[in-house]
């Protein structure tokens, strides 16, 4: 049974893109993970629009990113100090991030970026609210043109 309703989803145009981890240090925090994945990390990087480093892990379907704060003021950092690490966000790689954002904004949900902010591995980012996604932040990109 379909229970969707298409007249307002793009979802078919959405896919997961990565899962983030937020983690208070990276080093450990990849090795840990290139175990239990029994891959290796690759694309690590500095986002200083997000104030962290992040590294990202391939999976079969889809990647990991682990992210760790650089200074104790991000926000990164202040979600470890209030609910530990573990799972930060879920991406959405989407074809056109502008006429998603305003395809949000036109719904009426809370977003935090206003405008695509750049963001790793060369994509524009903007983040969905956890209040209008039932406590999820979510994380819409796109690749820059």
């Amino acid at each position: 049974m379909n229970h969707h309703n298409n007249s307002t989803s793009t979802s078919s145009t959405w896919q997961v893109d990565h899962i983030g981890i937020a983690v208070a240090l990276l080093d450990p925090a990849i090795e840990h993970y290139e175990t239990l994945l029994g891959t290796h990390h690759y694309g690590r990087e500095r986002v200083s629009s997000q104030d962290v480093e992040v590294a990202f892990l391939d999976t079969p379907t889809s990647r990991i990113e682990l992210l760790a704060p650089l200074n104790p003021e991000s926000s990164v950092a202040k979600f470890i100090n209030k609910r530990g690490e573990g799972m930060h966000h879920t991406a959405f790689l989407v074809p056109d991030i502008q006429s998603e954002l305003d395809r949000i904004n036109t719904l009426g949900w809370e977003l935090i970026n206003q405008q695509p902010i750049s963001g790793s591995q060369d994509k524009w980012i903007v983040f969905l609210h956890p209040k209008s996604a039932h406590g999820v932040l979510i994380e819409l990109c796109a690749y820059k043109k």
